[in-house]
């Protein structure tokens, strides 16, 4: 999966095709409306109020949401001192750089890019749909103990699964996961590193992370028994990963409670867990929306459609997770004053 995505030149997220929107794989928040960034304004401009004035967006896509909420930020009065994206893909950047110079100029020489996570970081850390796409082991449950699926090369040149020993620190990991075998899913022990890392750099801020995912107990269901990895192409999901190396999105759900243990291991305050819809509407995007005439006509129309699709329980309204973790901020969050599930984790 790291291979597949981030090899240099090669994989998906290296490469240079493109990825988002309508004539790439697949559509984000950001890029279904501006209402998405501007609503959660609200909340990265709460979090600076009480830390720094700064924000640190890791995998900005097109930057669509850094231009908007850059854009929400500043007519509210409240713009960051320094925006700083930490991006993996060369291409993604200029897509970037074009995106902001075009949409934000004002700002322009406020923004930077990282190659790599900083030694310290005080303000606001949004990651949007970036620790569904961090490598996972794929394990698989059986009677006669706990195997590990690999990739193997047939005499033909094609791959196939194969079964081997589970290996590293996944059989002490999967010993917190209660599942009746047989039983296939993922762990993503990446994630939770990339977690912790932050205990070291985070001086006083929040994350905010914004992803697809379940608690534990709802990960592992008995139900769910053949694993959440899934592929994008071309606006189509499907769920072989050996199909188009390089060319597909592969993803998988996030365990909630994986990140919040990862982030209590590093000393970090868990602030905050609900859904994306509560979050949303915490963060006053019907008010957002309300702002556009309904006299409007379509542009209203179309508006309203799209926030719905963010709110929607059957699309991404409930699926979609919000989880904040952070140091030295006092007192709730405005995007989890109602609808707060931390007691499912």
């Amino acid at each position: 999966m790291d291979i597949a995505l981030y090899a240099p030149g090669l994989g998906y997220y290296a490469a240079g095709a493109r990825k988002f929107g309508a004539s790439g794989d697949f559509v984000t928040a950001p890029e279904i409306t501006p209402l998405f960034a501007r609503a959660l304004a609200a909340q990265v401009a709460e979090l600076m109020r009480r830390s720094e004035p700064a924000v640190l967006e890791v995998g900005a896509g097109t930057g669509a949401l850094a231009a908007e909420l850059l854009a929400e930020l500043d007519a509210n009065g409240a713009s960051p001192q320094a925006y700083t994206i930490i991006e993996v893909s060369a291409d993604l950047r200029q897509r970037q750089a074009r995106m902001l110079g075009s949409r934000a100029p004002n700002l322009a020489g406020r923004i930077r890019w990282l190659d790599r996570l900083p030694e310290r970081f005080s303000g606001v850390l949004l990651a949007n749909e970036v620790l569904d796409v961090m490598p996972v082991q794929l394990l698989s449950w059986r009677e006669n103990g706990l195997l590990e699926l690999g990739i193997a090369l047939d005499g033909d040149g094609s791959f196939r699964w194969e079964e081997r020993p589970a290996h590293g620190r996944a059989p002490e990991y999967a010993r917190r996961i209660i599942v009746e075998p047989p039983y296939v899913s993922e762990i993503c022990l990446p994630a939770q590193a990339w977690v912790e890392a932050w205990g070291t750099i985070l001086e006083r801020g929040a994350l905010l992370l914004i992803d697809y995912g379940f608690p534990r107990r709802e990960y592992y269901h008995p139900q769910r028994a053949t694993g959440t990895l899934r592929c994008h192409y071309r606006h189509r999901a499907h769920d072989d990963p050996l199909l188009l190396p390089g060319l597909n999105d592969i993803t998988s759900h996030v365990d909630f409670t994986a990140i919040a243990e990862a982030g209590a291991a590093a000393g970090l305050e868990l602030l905050g867990y609900c859904t994306q819809a509560a979050f949303l509407l915490n963060c006053g995007v019907l008010d957002i929306l309300g702002r556009i005439p309904p006299g409007s006509g379509a542009r209203y129309l179309k508006a309203a459609a799209d926030v719905q699709r963010l709110l929607n329980p059957a699309e991404m309204g409930e699926l979609f997770k919000v989880i904040a973790l952070g140091r030295n901020v006092r007192g709730g969050l405005l995007g989890f004053r109602s609808g707060d599930r931390s007691h499912t984790l």
